[in-house]
């Protein structure tokens, strides 16, 4: 399936610029190839190639509506590592494997506290395409970690620390069939003053092993456990 994004509104059907030059310039597809175009919020669209001069458009024959998306969904909100190359790693395998949002977190020892949002999204988008994602994930923009906990349910929401010496519950004691939100502390881990506060918010903590895994790999690590129980 060579699949593109775009938007699908009324039954027509309009490809993304960039991609219309990715297809024309790179790609250099042909008048009449089949492809699908989806915009990324669980719609399909199928037909053949236009190509007039520098432009790409899609003959459509069918557009297929609501298609269902990931179930369990799962929030990945993660403190961004110092080394962009690792956290956009971490952005487009989560989005290969199914992850619904990610939100990045300041917290007290995040050491990057902006990024290119449209890059990141980019790449999300390119993730899901290649994986024929027709379901995008969302991706927020940073927020301070107080101010996250406003917006979340904390019976289904869990943090993923080092701290040894404090509470933590088995990854695969965690219901199998509930959404959940999974909180992915920054290089040097969250604060010891941080953890007090989000156990004092009702969120659980949870041990993804015995070893010590890198934020970007943390998160992964999650992704992967979510995915291998996806509907």
């Amino acid at each position: 399936m060579k699949l593109f994004y775009g938007d699908i509104k009324d039954n027509k059907v309009f490809i993304n610029d960039e991609e219309q030059q990715h297809i024309i310039k790179v790609l250099r597809m042909r008048d009449g190839e089949e492809i699908h175009v989806t915009d990324g919020k669980g719609n399909l669209a199928f037909g053949k190639l236009i190509l007039e001069g520098k432009k790409a458009g899609i003959e459509v024959s069918d557009i297929k509506t609501g298609l269902p998306d990931f179930n369990p969904r799962l929030h990945i909100a993660i403190a961004p590592t110092k080394n962009i190359d690792r956290i956009e790693l971490f952005v487009e395998k989560a989005t290969e494997m199914g992850v619904s949002e990610i939100t990045f977190l300041l917290t007290e020892k995040t050491e990057r506290k902006n990024m290119n949002m449209d890059k990141i999204r980019k790449q999300s988008i390119a993730a899901s395409k290649q994986s024929l994602r027709f379901h995008f994930p969302v991706i927020h923009n940073f927020i301070k970690l107080p101010d996250f906990l406003k917006n979340i349910s904390p019976e289904t929401t869990f943090v993923a620390h080092c701290h040894e010496n404090l509470e933590r519950i088995e990854l695969n004691n965690i219901s199998q069939s509930e959404n959940s939100t999974f909180l992915i502390g920054p290089e040097g881990d969250f604060s010891e003053k941080e953890i007090q506060f989000l156990a004092d918010s009702g969120i659980r903590a949870v041990s993804l092993g015995n070893q010590r895994l890198r934020t970007e790999t943390a998160g992964i690590f999650v992704a992967a456990w979510n995915y291998n129980k996806l509907a």
